[in-house]
């Protein structure tokens, strides 16, 4: 069956978008044939700088012939019901086709639809992708309507070999014609399907698969670096990145001039991917070499020495402004600098950047207390001078570098080398496979930072909603979690999401005064520790931790410990996965399901005493008895925090209420009776629900 092949040729298209968009056409041209009812094969995308292709493989050359039916009314039925049913489907009553059914004899119109010709369709569907084409920004050009991410210059699209015309509201050619690599092959050339288009673009100087592309250019640099007994600096992003620029790939190394190696490492190798997107490359014991890898887009009659000249001219000025803003703000320490963080708003109803600093120094120094080994005056110090280099020279260039340079001016101020891995560290982890911070100065300025900006917009209310979170809560809630699980911290977060939130009441002016009525410290409280609770299900359903395990324990009131929880959770899932706890869940469901019943159906609470002269039955005195031993035992233990030791305090009830229930009917016959024995099912109940919510787990 014939292929479609379609090439969407452009203006040079933004590299960050490129991968979405292959994707995005994939989806689109698959979504449009299956509402033409066209069958197909593989969907394969392509892109490059230039172009955007795509080809679809095994497509059937007409529609499918349908049939369609419509019953009408009875054949016996008044005039006037079968006329309007004629009238409606434009038919005449010897057209009309008679069924027998159970029910009677029905008229039924069928109407054959023949498939039409694929080719006729294909240009319409071909229309309606590029006009709704999801760009995250895209541009009109010239007299016409339509939208690009770029001026488009021509479309080629072919079905079977055959061109097929595809209309635009710009007007743009449709054909067979394609071109190659803008300079070193610029002239057009036709094809006729996917595997002549490939081949000739590749003698055209253009690799169509950006996979094919980022595999050249990785295996080139790792071999440049080799051939300089280098080793590469790993940067997938900007791999990524550099294939979206280049449709010809051509390797070439350069140096970095010797007076610019006094400037941090950090500096030259943001300067270098940033602006000139180099490849750094270093020594074998880590530390950055003096040369650099680009990846050029054409090749050289000189063997580019040119361009190698070239980049390394334009890299001498951007590291000579690097070195020089280096060299002026050590000229500043950075606690001169904190009087200018009040010129830098935080946000408009939480105060500026001086404001923070108060709150984030006062907030440090109380979680120094809980993080073993911590000083005191260091987490407070290290807090003073978190934000201190924003105001900065090179990090007003290179906002990245935020942290990173602090470090460098704190060291170069004599400040200790704690407080200034603290400055460094603060902001991570920033995402999932960030390393966590470890040192007992750098946790507390990190917890601190992030505590501080979840309490400050809950309390405006600006809290993520859908995908929307323009202030990066979400970020920030995982690395609290991170931060206290890792580094195993004991501490109430009920506690200082308080002292935060007064932390503010003290900084910004009248900050309590401004919430709404239902923004209150206690509302703030409940909101945010429901958020941290979802982030925290969330990590743990990513590490295989069963939700509903972690629901039952989320359930207990006042848990707010998240070692202890991590510890209760772990306890309950290894008690669940033994044989016990199975047999122990199936009977709590069950006491449970007949209580709530009860409770339902009498509109009572069934948690009152129960009476002990009424348990007649040795079974019924049993499970008594061991509902007092084993909830004293559990109560120990998890006053203990020993969790393993609570669950096995449960796990003797197993045999009890086996026994009660083979020997013991619930339902008698004596009210009383009845009414005691339902409020020893509720003790059994009540008495697991010390160590979890056993009606949340599944199963």
């Amino acid at each position: 069956m014939p292929e479609l092949l379609l090439e969407l040729f452009s203006e040079e298209l933004p590299a960050r978008m490129q991968a979405k968009a292959a994707k995005d056409l994939a989806q689109l041209v698959a979504a449009g044939l299956k509402d033409l009812g066209l069958a197909h094969g593989d969907i394969r995308t392509f892109v490059t700088p230039r172009r955007l292709a795509l080809v679809v493989d095994d497509i059937p050359e007409r529609q499918p012939d349908l049939s369609e039916e419509k019953r009408g009314p009875r054949a016996d039925a008044p005039n006037k019901a079968i006329e309007g049913f004629l009238r409606a489907n434009g038919l005449t009553r010897a057209e009309c086709q008679e069924r027998v059914s159970e029910k009677g004899t029905f008229l039924f119109s069928v109407v054959e639809k023949k498939g039409r010709e694929t080719a006729s369709l294909l240009p319409s569907l071909i229309s309606e992708v590029i006009a709704k084409f999801p760009w995250q920004k895209s541009m009109r050009w010239g007299d016409g309507q339509t939208r690009w991410v770029r001026p488009l210059q021509r479309l080629m699209c072919l079905f079977g070999g055959r061109e097929l015309a595809v209309e635009t509201r710009n007007g743009i050619p449709c054909g067979n014609i394609t071109s190659g690599h803008r300079f070193l092959a610029p002239e057009t050339f036709t094809v006729t399907n996917f595997i002549e288009y490939e081949t000739k673009l590749r003698n055209a100087y253009v690799i169509l698969d950006r996979e094919e592309r980022k595999a050249i250019i990785l295996e080139g640099v790792e071999k440049a670096a080799a051939d300089e007994g280098l080793r590469l600096r790993e940067d997938n992003s900007l791999l990524e990145e550099v294939a979206g620029l280049v449709e010809w790939p051509v390797i070439k190394t350069g140096r970095i001039d010797a007076s610019f190696m006094v400037v941090p490492e950090e500096v030259l190798i943001t300067s270098m991917r940033a602006h000139q997107k180099y490849f750094s490359l270093l020594n074998l014991d880590g530390s950055l070499a003096p040369r650099f890898v680009m990846v050029a887009n054409t090749e050289a009659r000189d063997g580019g020495a040119a361009i190698i000249a070239g980049n390394e001219r334009v890299l001498r000025a951007r590291l000579s402004d690097a070195k020089f803003f280096w060299d002026q703000d050590r000229k500043t320490t950075l606690v001169s600098r904190i009087p200018y963080l009040a010129e830098s708003v935080f946000h408009a109803k939480l105060g500026n950047m001086a404001h923070k600093i108060e709150r984030l120094t006062a907030l440090a120094g109380e979680l120094a207390a809980h993080i073993p080994n911590c000083g005191v005056e260091d987490a407070r110090r290290a807090a003073q001078l978190a934000k201190s280099d924003l105001v900065s020279e090179m990090v007003y260039e290179f906002p990245e570098l935020q942290g990173v340079m602090g470090r460098y001016y704190a060291l170069n101020d004599g400040e200790e080398e704690t407080v200034a891995n603290a400055i460094a560290e603060h902001y991570a982890p920033v995402g999932p496979g960030d390393d966590c911070p470890s040192k007992p100065v750098s946790v507390a300025v990190a917890l601190a930072d992030k505590i501080d900006t979840l309490v400050g917009f809950f309390a405006i209310g600006e809290t993520p909603s859908g995908s929307r979170d323009p202030y990066a809560l979400r970020r920030a809630a995982l690395g609290i979690i991170r931060l206290i699980l890792d580094n195993h911290l004991r501490l109430s977060l009920l506690e200082v999401i308080m002292k935060a939130y007064r932390f503010y009441d003290e900084t910004v002016t009248e900050f309590e005064k401004k919430q709404p009525t239902d923004q209150r410290p206690e509302k703030v409280q409940d909101e945010l520790m429901g958020f941290l609770a979802d982030r925290l299900k969330v990590y743990l359903r990513e590490r295989g931790i069963r939700h509903d395990h972690v629901e039952s324990v989320f359930s207990l009131d006042g848990e707010d410990d998240l070692v202890r929880f991590i510890a209760r959770v772990d306890a309950l899932s290894r008690f669940l996965a033994s044989e016990e706890g199975e047999n122990l869940l199936a009977a709590y469901k069950r006491a449970s399901n007949i209580v709530a019943i009860e409770e339902k159906r009498e509109n009572v609470s069934l948690d009152g005493e129960v009476a002990v002269d009424k348990l007649l039955q040795d079974e019924e005195r049993a499970l008594f008895d061991a509902l007092l031993k084993s909830s004293t035992r559990a109560k120990e233990a998890i006053c203990e925090e020993r969790y393993i030791d609570a669950m096995e305090a449960m796990a003797s009830l197993r045999r009890y209420i086996d026994f009660f229930f083979d020997k013991v009917t619930v339902n008698a016959d004596d009210a009383d009776l009845r009414a005691n024995r339902l409020l020893l099912l509720s003790q059994f109940r009540n008495t697991l629900g010390q160590i979890a919510d056993f009606s949340c787990i599944e199963g």
